[in-house]
């Protein structure tokens, strides 16, 4: 009796296909690019460490990196999400501008530090950003102009709608609960503030949504073949009009989190917030050809350019060396995307991200 075993060369069984092995996974992690900035994220601590270790490493100044990277992660959430569906949306920025704004006045208006007014700010800047997002939306999937042109002129509109009711002077009038409790607060019993608590959540939260449900596999695979996702029944019009609302939600709530945290509107403040979110998203390993993407990816994409601008802060460098380091990372990004895609594409065909069947399959 005979046994049919594979072995290798040296006379080792073979694994059969699909077969754990440490050594795959391994292998497979470490061409994750999320992975490979993760890398670089801690390079990039580590001889900062090394350069000012009695600063940099101390929790007070992480806490501060940390902090000031929440109402970005919030941004990024919304950003991936649209260039996973290979899309863009350059209105962020504009659209937290303009829900701060509206908010505030709206705040001004009521009178009053307490809840009431609070929680009448955070539904006004929701609902700004909701309605400029499904504005977005809207234009992209029904009247199919391009998303980088109509994000752009969204991004005109809600900037100069901002400038003509504030007369371009930034409010001040915030509530203290909004400043006391979020924007400086920290979570109780700790010293981790409280705005990047609700990040985190938003984080996690989105995450699944994304990776786990049935919304975050259609927002995959319209990103991967929208026409044929389109041909197996997917509304893809309206999935894309809840993805730009998404975005523009979570820009308004970015807007509420902006006053809180800095007491003012900031209108010139966010000039490059949305240059930097795009590049952080696409430095964690989203594609800007769409179907590829991760949140937690994202999240390491935004901590390169905090800790690179905090630590040049620190080490005496100016800090505008950084935009340069991030434009680089960029570039070499996109670069690894488009290799791997031409790579994929020589040996297998076209890659498709996900089996229409399987699609179909899940829509039952």
């Amino acid at each position: 009796m005979t046994t049919d075993v594979a072995s290798t060369s040296n006379g080792a069984p073979a694994q059969a296909p699909g077969v754990f092995t440490p050594e795959g996974a391994i292998g497979k992690l470490v061409r994750v690019q999320a992975f490979q900035i993760l890398l670089v994220l801690v390079v990039i601590f580590l001889i900062f460490s090394a350069l000012a270790p009695t600063i940099f490493p101390q929790w007070s100044n992480l806490r501060l990196i940390i902090q000031n990277m929440s109402i970005l992660a919030i941004l990024g959430i919304g950003m991936t999400f649209v260039i996973v569906t290979s899309g863009i949306d350059l209105s962020i920025g504009s659209v937290l501008v303009f829900s701060g704004v509206v908010s505030a006045m709206a705040m001004r208006a009521v009178g009053g530090d307490g809840l009431p007014t609070a929680g009448l700010g955070i539904l006004v800047a929701v609902g700004c950003g909701l309605a400029w997002g499904i504005l977005n939306g809207v234009l992209v999937a029904k009247a199919k102009v391009p998303p980088l042109i109509v994000t752009l002129g969204t991004l005109g509109g809600a900037l100069g709608l901002s400038q003509v009711l504030t007369g371009g002077v930034d409010i001040r009038d915030v509530p203290s609960i909004l400043s006391d409790n979020i924007g400086y607060g920290n979570v109780p019993g700790t010293t981790l503030p409280l705005i990047s608590l609700i990040a985190f959540v938003f984080l996690v939260a989105f995450g699944i949504i994304l990776h786990r449900t049935r919304f975050g596999l259609y927002t995959f695979a319209v990103g991967s073949n929208e026409e044929a996702v389109r041909r197996v029944g997917v509304k893809v019009d309206r999935h894309l009009i809840l993805v730009y609302s998404i975005s523009g939600g979570l820009a308004g709530v970015a807007g509420i989190l902006s006053l809180s945290q800095y007491g003012t509107t900031a209108i010139a403040g966010q000039s490059q917030t949305n240059l930097n979110v795009i590049a952080a998203v696409v430095i964690g390993g989203t594609s800007l050809f769409g179907g590829v993407g991760t949140i937690f990816g994202t999240v390491v994409g935004l901590f390169i350019p905090a800790v690179l601008q905090n630590g040049f802060v620190i080490v005496g460098v100016q800090p505008f060396w950084q935009q340069v380091a991030v434009g680089f990372v960029l570039i070499i990004a996109v670069y690894i995307d488009q290799r791997r895609r031409l790579a994929a594409a020589r040996g297998t065909g076209v890659k498709r991200r996900f089996s229409l069947g399987n699609l179909v399959t899940r829509r039952k």
